[in-house]
């Protein structure tokens, strides 16, 4: 976080003070001796963001396919915590395709930089095992929990959470980003580095809305529930419903939406008519 002075305007006066920034800054992902992509995050878990970002992106399948993962020493002050340096193993072969995606990500859109409408869609995508049987009053108590973690939000009131749920409702991991797909990027590269994947008994819950590409890294990290707090969008729920996700959106309250996947879900129909 920054500090920077601020003037606010409130019923009629005026005063200065110093307020909390969420710090913005590139981060350079290289293979080898190649640019892979930069994305405009938030420092921190840069190694996570990384690993998942190859895992989600489906350059890397497995940790072992990862030899050397580490921050990039470098001479430009510029450079300096924000370049990662990953090294593959000698059999994994890159996706030329995918290995040319060097441009520049802003901290909204993760796909922004795709060459093709085909390119968007990952290969080898499979339907999550589904083993999680979760109460939805447990589902219910997730986002407060979410929210009491998100230490830098508190303050800056600017990030993006994802979060890592069991069957308890117990917060496995958590992570922020100025950008939503880096924060599931990280959660998903800590389920990689730490021996978590596939993620089939867990809820990955997101603070923001439920966009295509929150559901396809969830599908790839093998999560069987995805909820957010907001409303998913339509390409997201046609790939939910066709990988068999449940999909959740307006979890707020007592209240959430099914929009895939209810019936794999212990939901107590309640007869009001009448």
């Amino acid at each position: 976080m920054d500090l920077t002075l601020v003037q606010e305007w409130r019923d009629g006066k005026m005063r200065r003070f110093q307020d909390y920034l969420v710090r913005e800054e590139p981060l350079e992902i290289r293979v080898g001796k190649h640019p892979l992509t930069v994305t405009m995050r938030t420092p921190g878990n840069d190694l996570d963001l990384a690993a998942g970002f190859l895992f989600t992106e489906g350059l890397i399948q497995r940790r072992e396919d990862i030899r050397i993962l580490k921050h990039a020493e470098s001479n430009k002050p510029s450079e300096t915590g924000n370049v990662v340096f990953i090294e593959v193993a000698r059999n994994v072969k890159l996706d030329l395709e995918h290995t040319h995606r060097t441009f520049f990500a802003a901290s909204s859109c993760g796909i922004c930089g795709k060459a093709s409408i085909d390119s968007v869609r990952l290969r080898g995508l499979r339907p999550p095992k589904q083993r999680l049987h979760l109460d939805p009053e447990v589902l219910c108590s997730m986002p407060d929990a979410l929210r009491s973690a998100q230490v830098v939000f508190g303050r800056t009131g600017g990030l993006h959470a994802a979060g890592l749920f069991d069957a308890r409702g117990q917060l496995v991991v958590q992570r922020e980003d100025v950008g939503r797909h880096n924060a599931v990027d990280k959660v998903i590269g800590w389920a990689l580095l730490n021996g978590r994947l596939p993620l089939s008994e867990y809820v990955l819950l997101v603070s923001g809305r439920g966009g295509f590409e929150i559901v396809q890294k969830a599908i790839a990290g093998g999560v069987p529930i995805v909820a957010s707090v907001s409303a998913p969008s339509s390409l997201a729920v046609r790939l939910a419903r066709e990988m068999g996700l449940i999909l959740v959106g307006f979890l707020r309250g007592k209240r959430f939406v099914v929009y895939s996947g209810e019936n794999r879900m212990s939901l107590a129909a309640v007869d009001r008519a009448g």
